[in-house]
């Protein structure tokens, strides 16, 4: 085995010692970025989420989950106060295959900045469990 001779130079303390320009932190750009505001009406703006809201006061009568988290929603678009949502229903024997759209309409049309509501009740694709939200998988005992 050899052994190498390491030299190791003495600096004065008194020389600086030349250095790069540090260049910018990236954060500095990010942090000082206004956040990129949501639209409303899109998913995440407040109109939005005020919609979600009060579809989450509505609860299926025979499975104490509201519709959203057990997964009956499939979409909601809003455009100029006017909300499009598109649901189903556990079965098409649902005992509230009647009444539950109109109860969806009037609350979202409850929702200040909506003036209209439609409901669109689709079957396909079919409702099953896996849609539910882990809140109402947990609520019912499946997790």
């Amino acid at each position: 085995m050899t052994e190498r001779a390491f030299q190791v130079e003495h600096v004065s303390e008194a020389a600086p010692v030349p250095r790069a320009p540090r260049s910018p932190d990236y954060l500095e750009g990010f942090l000082a970025k206004p956040p990129e505001s949501v639209p409303a009406e899109a998913p995440g703006g407040g109109l939005y989420d005020e919609v979600i809201l009060a579809l989450r006061q509505i609860f299926d009568p025979e499975i104490p989950v509201n519709i959203y988290d057990l997964g009956l929603i499939y979409n909601v678009e809003i455009a100029d106060g006017h909300a499009v949502v598109t649901m189903t229903l556990t079965t098409p024997h649902c005992p509230v295959a009647e009444t539950m759209p109109g109860e969806v309409e009037m609350r979202v049309m409850s929702v200040p900045g909506i003036a209209s509501a439609e409901v669109n009740l689709v079957w396909d694709p079919a409702w099953d469990p896996g849609k539910m939200s882990d809140e109402a998988k947990l609520e019912m005992g499946m997790l």
